[in-house]
């Protein structure tokens, strides 16, 4: 099933499950019993697929990247977390930031999971039965804030307004199949500029899901992103920094395509 977020024309949220292009609204609880009627869903806006609870972020997770970042291949989970105000709708415009302004914000493609039922001390065996479904993300990344102002963390450079864009839906695990077997890109004002395949990452999902678990309760909703493959404008030369007026695109095999404009904070 393929699951979207939305508001009709009166401006009112609703679930709907994308059918072949045509979408229903959907009755209940995603995360239990919800049932999708045969009521044609009257998309005015489609918004982010999910509000996180928490937004769980693993660095360092594909070979080549901690390669072109000149980093050395972790040995455990490098773990940050986003606040769900970085979350940001499909077609809304990533903000370069102004106020405390960067100069060198990046963008980074990654495979979202999205936890749908309490989990606790899983298992890589069982790691996938606590996964509602998976979802696009450019986790959009301050490197100067990240890497020269940060304090030795990298919380503040990926934690400002926008930084978070979700979407286009959210696909649940069974149309999946193996997560850790999808294509996976960045298209930059129509340009490839990442194009790969998460068979590359470090941490499989369900050795992240058993990790993030342990000893800690993931609770439905939590969203959890599982690192970019090379490419990224950092290990360009010279260096590729989004600007005010470009499109970026991140596309996942069986998910979709998240677009998103940039402007700078306030335009």
């Amino acid at each position: 099933m393929k699951i979207i977020r939305y508001l009709d024309s009166n401006g009112a949220e609703h679930y709907g499950a994308d059918q072949e292009g045509t979408a229903y609204r959907i009755d209940g609880d995603i995360y239990g019993d919800l049932n999708v009627t045969d009521e044609a869903a009257d998309v005015s806006k489609l918004l982010a697929p999910i509000v996180p609870e928490i937004i769980m972020c693993i660095g360092l997770n594909y070979k080549f990247h901690a390669e072109e970042s000149k980093m050395p291949i972790p040995e455990k989970p490098v773990l940050f977390i986003k606040s769900s105000s970085t979350v940001q709708n499909p077609n809304d415009p990533i903000e370069i930031p102004t106020a405390y302004a960067s100069h060198k914000v990046d963008y980074e493609c990654e495979l979202a999971i999205v936890i749908g039922k309490e989990c606790k001390n899983a298992t890589e065996e069982n790691a996938l039965d606590y996964v509602l479904g998976y979802t696009c993300c450019n986790d959009v990344s301050a490197r100067d804030w990240q890497i020269e102002w940060g304090g030795s963390q990298w919380c503040r450079g990926k934690n400002f307004d926008t930084f978070a864009p979700l979407g286009p839906c959210i696909v649940t695990g069974d149309e999946i199949g193996d997560p850790n077997a999808l294509k996976i890109s960045t298209v930059l004002n129509g340009e490839t500029v990442q194009d790969w395949n998460t068979d590359d990452m470090i941490f499989s999902i369900p050795q992240i899901v058993a990790f993030l678990s342990g000893s800690n309760t993931l609770l439905p909703g939590t969203v959890i992103i599982t690192g970019t493959p090379h490419g990224v404008g950092m290990g360009k030369t010279p260096p590729l920094w989004l600007k005010s007026g470009d499109e970026v695109t991140i596309e996942i095999e069986k998910i979709g395509k998240l677009t998103n404009p940039v402007i700078n904070e306030g335009e």
